[in-house]
């Protein structure tokens, strides 16, 4: 298939996957056109709400604007919460309150976008696969189809990458990958994961008692929290995105459950 064929099936993938889907932690569509240009090559485009904040990848690994300075910018265990509730409520419509199941196959920090709020957005729909009913071949909302998946290196699950089946436990694996990284503020293709250390392994091997040793040291410096109090919080969800990575996709959580336990975990920090 050539690069146009493929940016056709993209862009009819993103349309149909947005065209009834409302949720607040999803990237608002305003519009989608398509014509041809000047060149008389084919165009089509998809209009989204703009996020002033950008994308989580930025606001995780940037740099202040004074350049003087090398600290990347800060964000708050509250603000990183919120952005973990916002993310996995999105996930959980799309596989458990749509519908037709809709797997979204490329969860990433770059593909998570920030309004003025700080609220997130999941967004870039281009590789998503659907259910529409039971007759298809997706099944209930945890089987699998046959369709090849490309995704991203780091956050793809070892069953897509190894050319295996597409479900919404994928997509758990990726959310997985992607809360501990907000947590710990690594990459998960950093150059410390290699020789089948992973971010999830790295994670499992740290915690309890080295917990304040592995997450942003941001974190543990924050003003106005005790220690206990945050090591509590950081390892209730960091064992959230344990129960997200497991290697077999019939052990991880759902997202449904992810979403409910992050809300609760949430809740109880802010009272």
């Amino acid at each position: 298939m050539g690069y146009t064929d493929r940016a056709q099936k993209s862009f009819i993938a993103e349309c149909n996957a947005l065209r009834n889907v409302r949720h607040r932690n999803l990237v608002p569509i305003l519009t989608a056109c398509s014509s041809i240009d000047s060149s008389g090559n084919d165009f089509k485009a998809l209009v989204y709400k703009y996020m002033p904040r950008g994308d989580l990848h930025k606001l995780l690994y940037s740099t202040p604007r004074d350049e003087r300075s090398s600290d990347l910018c800060y964000v708050s265990l509250a603000q990183r919460l919120n952005i973990a509730v916002d993310v996995s409520d999105a996930l959980a419509y799309l596989h458990h309150n749509n519908q037709g199941t809709i797997i979204h196959c490329d969860l990433k920090p770059s593909n998570i976008l920030l309004d003025d709020n700080m609220t997130a957005h999941v967004g870039d729909f281009g590789l998503a696969r659907f259910r529409v009913d039971s007759r298809t071949t997706f099944g209930n909302s945890n089987s699998t189809s046959s369709f090849a998946i490309n995704g991203t290196i780091g956050y793809v699950a070892p069953e897509c990458a190894m050319g295996g089946q597409v479900s919404t436990a994928a997509d758990v694996y990726s959310f997985g990958v992607v809360l501990l990284e907000l947590f710990i503020r690594r990459r998960p293709t950093d150059d410390m994961f290699k020789d089948g250390l992973s971010i999830a392994k790295y994670t499992e091997m740290n915690i309890p008692d080295k917990i304040l040793q592995i997450v942003d040291p941001q974190l543990v410096h924050e003003s106005g929290l005790s220690q206990e109090n945050e090591a509590r919080c950081l390892l209730s969800v960091l064992n959230i995105g344990l129960c997200c990575t497991k290697s077999a996709p019939t052990e991880r959580i759902s997202m449904q459950e992810a979403a409910a336990k992050l809300n609760a975990i949430r809740d109880s920090f802010q009272r």
